[in-house]
């Protein structure tokens, strides 16, 4: 048996890594879309390093696109097996490709008129939202502890992974020549603490573990500091400078996170008497598909729920779906709360928001999950003197603050301790994925000093022998 990397390799996005079984079978853990990369990211969305008909079957770990968002073009380019993942990683799937195909279709509209006007071949998207749908009959969910029996040869369970609703850590037995070899794909590690789901479960005895390295070098702050942060920089721009505060976030996740946050800080009775806009269509239907499942909340959410029915709404919430309605917002006057996609803020209305609200003192932008150092989010971290949104210059007037704590992903005292319930003598191989070289090495030096040996960083399209 081997395993071949095609992604998150010694970066954060484009998860996608094969096991090659010794009959010629192969399986693919998640099928993600780079994102954020700059000028190389449609030349690594358009190579596979594989041929798409040769995957046997899909292991799924959540939806996020960097994990999902490549399906479409898998099955547009010939895959025909099943694509396992949780029931709610189905449901929320569903509509971020759709979403995902929908963005690509316009931008590709908005290229080509300039490609046709300067006489240059037209462009067409990686998918359309007919081949989005495509993906959806080769679905197969399969709940959290069950473990499948797939045939005499494979077996799957997905245990909860805590990155966002649905997400699992893939657990994963296969027998070859008499030998069972057990194999855990951690997907994201999300955090021990997080205000909504529950925290991250212990996994089976595994041989061969791959992990991410997201957070290898860094540890988050407090929630509760957090939450106190959250309320000061809201009370200081809205209140003292009378500004807007914008706020980039991921449709599924951190979105919801904001959203119980703010409904928190009405509860005890701190919400300033605002509006609060959230503008993104796909974080409001992803809000309505969570509220779905509580089956995945942690216990404070539960209990919550018995006494507030929706724990994701509170008094000045506005959600815009329309775009002449997210357009309006740019002559919104006074000041609001604007919380919009995507959490990098490479792509969707956050952008046109930034580009509104940047060059003004008075405003804030918040970064609050993780951006890719490429980003426009992860180039605003860095708080430049300008920036460039859609191809023009931006002086970057506006303040820029970081909430690293609300990340989904965990940081590296969360990922040991995942990783407490395994013998570390009986895991022979260990790959770290999802991360900057930077963090993978910390991470890697952790891991050696606990005791794991031949703990790898793979390269893109590097294999290796099981």
């Amino acid at each position: 048996m081997h395993i071949s990397f095609h992604g998150a390799a010694q970066t954060v996005t484009g998860s996608k890594h094969i096991l090659h079984l010794n009959n010629g079978r192969k399986i693919l853990l998640d099928c993600g879309m780079f994102q954020g990369l700059g000028k190389d990211t449609l030349r690594l969305n358009q190579e596979w390093g594989f041929e798409p008909s040769s995957i046997s079957m899909v292991l799924l770990s959540h939806a996020h696109i960097d994990h999902s968002g490549l399906l479409p073009k898998l099955v547009k380019d010939g895959f025909r097996g099943k694509i396992y993942c949780t029931p709610a990683t189905l449901d929320l799937v569903k509509i971020m490709l759709t979403d995902s195909a929908h963005i690509q279709e316009n931008d590709v509209k908005h290229i080509n008129k300039r490609r046709l006007r300067d006489e240059r071949p037209l462009v067409s998207p990686l998918y359309t939202i007919e081949d989005a749908e495509k993906v959806f009959e080769y679905l197969v969910p399969l709940k959290y502890d069950e473990k499948l029996q797939i045939d005499d040869q494979i077996a799957i369970l997905f245990s909860d992974g805590g990155h966002i609703l649905g997400s699992a850590a893939i657990n994963i037995e296969i027998k070859e020549d008499a030998h069972t070899r057990s194999i855990c794909f951690s997907g994201d590690v999300g955090r021990y603490r997080d205000m909504i789901l529950r925290a991250p479960e212990r996994f089976p005895q595994a041989d061969t573990i791959i992990m991410e390295a997201t957070y290898g070098n860094k540890l988050h702050e407090e929630h509760v500091p957090s939450v106190e942060r959250f309320l000061d920089i809201l009370t200081t721009t809205c209140i003292k400078k009378k500004g807007k505060l914008i706020i980039p976030a991921f449709s599924i996740g951190r979105t919801q996170e904001l959203l119980y946050l703010l409904n928190r800080l009405e509860l005890e009775h701190r919400l300033p008497d605002l509006d609060y806009f959230v503008d993104s269509p796909l974080s409001i239907h992803a809000t309505e598909i969570i509220k779905q499942h509580p089956e995945c909340f942690n216990t404070h959410v539960q209990e919550l729920l018995k006494k507030d029915d929706d724990v994701f709404g509170f008094k000045g919430l506005h959600l815009i779906e329309k775009a002449e309605d997210s357009i309006r917002l740019n002559d919104y006057e006074g000041p609001c709360v604007i919380i919009s996609a995507s959490g990098m803020a490479e792509a969707g209305r956050i952008k046109h928001h930034i580009a509104h609200t940047i060059e003004s003192t008075k405003n804030t932008i918040l970064i609050v999950g993780f951006s890719e150092s490429h980003s426009l989010a992860g180039k605003l971290k860095l708080h430049p003197k300008e920036v460039k949104i859609f191809g023009e210059p931006y002086q970057v007037n506006a303040a820029i603050e970081t909430i690293d704590s609300m990340s989904a992903h965990g940081d590296y005292e969360d990922l040991l301790k995942w990783l407490s319930c395994q013998d570390i003598n009986k895991v022979d191989r260990f790959f770290l994925v999802h991360g900057e070289y930077e963090n993978q090495l910390a991470m890697q030096k952790r891991l050696q000093q606990k005791g794991f040996k031949n703990v790898l960083i793979p390269k893109m399209h590097e294999q290796f022998k099981l």
